[in-house]
């Protein structure tokens, strides 16, 4: 059952700390660009950031590094998905051929749940996870993650769905990525389909996770502050 989208807010606010966000240099469109069904994604970013096209925008970015902060954010924007409680985001190295899967949010943490990623030296990577009112769940530190070059899955039941095509049944795209406009500049925002593309009844909508991130990029970046962020996620 399709739970109807709300609108972004300051939850990242409980977090004060100065990060990095990547300069709006534009980075090359997928081609061709994944057809997506239904109206529900282009209606949610329609109310998250007011500038994407979803049958236009979507970026061929597929695998990010981090940016001179170190320190990345990862926000739950929306789950339209029976499976919502069931689901996970994880970080992967880009190039490995068996990729380790490291869990920045697993549910059920709601809507606005997110989490922090600080690489730190010897490519070990600390996450924080907290829920949608900014309480503190946990935190996992794992070895072994490339700040350089990593990539991002959604660990479902019935599988893992990738950033990079390739990974994922048949070659086929279970998620799209956007760059923000306007105010929202310098967040990505990652739409994941979590029911199989290629033979597996998905309806293709790609709006049964949608993930705000910040502070990852592959171009050079220029500094702000936290409290200019959370304007952004207003």
């Amino acid at each position: 059952m399709k739970r109807s989208a709300t609108r972004l807010h300051a939850l990242l606010a409980t977090f004060v700390v100065t990060i990095a966000i990547a300069s709006s240099a534009h980075a090359a469109l997928r081609a061709p660009q994944v057809s997506i069904l239904g109206g529900g994604l282009q209606g949610y970013l329609n109310s998250a950031d007011g500038g994407i096209n979803v049958g236009t925008d979507q970026d061929a970015t597929t695998s990010w590094t981090h940016t001179s902060s170190n320190t990345t954010g990862y926000t739950i924007l929306l789950e339209s998905s029976g499976g919502a409680n069931n689901n996970a985001l994880a970080i992967y190295n880009s190039t490995a051929g068996v990729p380790t899967m490291n869990i920045l949010i697993s549910g059920p943490i709601g809507e606005y749940g997110f989490s922090t990623a600080t690489f730190k030296p010897g490519n070990q990577l600390t996450v924080n996870r907290y829920d949608e009112n900014g309480a503190f769940l946990s935190t996992s530190t794992f070895n072994g993650v490339d700040p350089n070059g990593f990539s991002f899955a959604l660990l479902t039941a019935s599988g893992n769905f990738y950033t990079q095509d390739a990974r994922n049944p048949g070659g086929k795209a279970q998620a799209v990525s956007f760059k923000g406009t306007g105010g929202n500049t310098g967040v990505w925002f990652l739409c994941f389909e979590d029911s199989q593309v290629q033979g597996g009844g998905s309806d293709e909508d790609f709006d049964d996770a949608v993930i705000a991130m910040e502070s990852v990029n592959t171009t050079p970046v220029s500094t702000t502050t936290w409290g200019q962020l959370k304007t952004r996620m207003r």
